[in-house]
Order: structure tokens, then C-alpha cells, then sequence
């Protein structure tokens, strides 16, 4: 099964941007505060999320190999290719033709792919795998 085939990248669309409400002050998870509290305002997800609108793309996540991160089957990836690949960061790979998502290890010069879930085992990149960084995961959308 090829993931590839799975994934849809999406690109923000500056021009249909929709504001919606948006409480400035926050929402307690504690003791809730009297709603006067709470200002309206308006905000725009992709303004809010996307630092550099035109390399970032959007990208449902396929899969449970990173669920210790929070990233669940069907969460959408906000991903940044501008950004670059550092140790630890959590990158979108393309694989020998596939796309994963996993977190950059670098020990020394060696250089791995690390699953935040211990059914599955890290991938070493060698010389002789076809690898590309495609872009940094800068945000997890999730459906509660």
C-alpha cells in the first residue's frame, strides 16, 4: 500500500480567506470566567498558522506511527518547506517515492527517521536511499 497515493497536500488560498470569531482573551479550562470577560474579534486560521504562505501546504496525516507526538490518523499537518530540517524537528519526508511523517535524529554523522510510537522502528538514511526533507510540521490540526 503506498502511502504516497493517501496523502493531499493543500495550499492556503490567501485570496478566500474567512475570518471567524475569535476570543482574544482566552478560554479558561479552569473555573469558568462570566462571559463579559471575552472580547470578540475576528481571525484567520492561515494567517494565524502560516508564517510563509507560499511554502506552506496542508496535508492529512495517514497513519498511527506518530501518535506519541499528537499526531493522530486524519489530523491535518500544517507544513512549512521553508524552514529547515534540525534535530528533532518533525518533517514530512518523501521516501524512496513515498511521503512519511517522523522526527529528525541526528547522531554524528548518521541520520534517522524516528516514529513516536514503539510498534514501529526508525529508518536510517543511508547513501542509498532516496530522501528528501519535503517541509517542517509547524502545526497539528485536530478533530475533538
Amino acid at each position: 500500500m503506498s502511502v504516497s497515493k493517501k496523502i493531499k497536500f493543500f495550499l492556503p488560498d490567501p485570496s478566500g480567506i474567512q475570518k471567524n470569531p475569535f476570543f482574544s482573551g482566552g478560554i479558561k479550562a479552569g473555573f469558568p470566567s462570566p462571559a463579559a470577560d471575552f472580547e470578540e474579534n475576528k481571525i484567520s486560521l492561515d494567517k494565524t498558522l502560516v508564517k510563509n504562505s507560499e511554502a506552506t501546504f496542508y496535508a492529512k496525516a495517514v497513519g498511527n506511527s506518530m501518535t506519541g507526538a499528537g499526531i493522530d490518523d486524519g489530523d491535518i499537518l500544517v507544513i512549512d518547506r521553508s524552514l529547515e530540517p534540525v534535530h528533532h524537528k518533525i518533517a514530512v519526508c518523501l521516501i524512496d517515492g513515498e511521503f512519511t511523517v517522523k522526527r529528525i535524529k541526528k547522531d554524528g554523522e548518521a541520520l534517522f527517521l524516528m516514529p513516536e510510537n514503539s510498534n514501529y522502528k526508525p529508518i536510517e538514511i543511508n547513501l542509498h536511499t532516496d530522501f528528501t526533507v519535503w517541509g517542517i510540521v509547524t502545526y497539528v490540526i485536530k478533530k475533538v
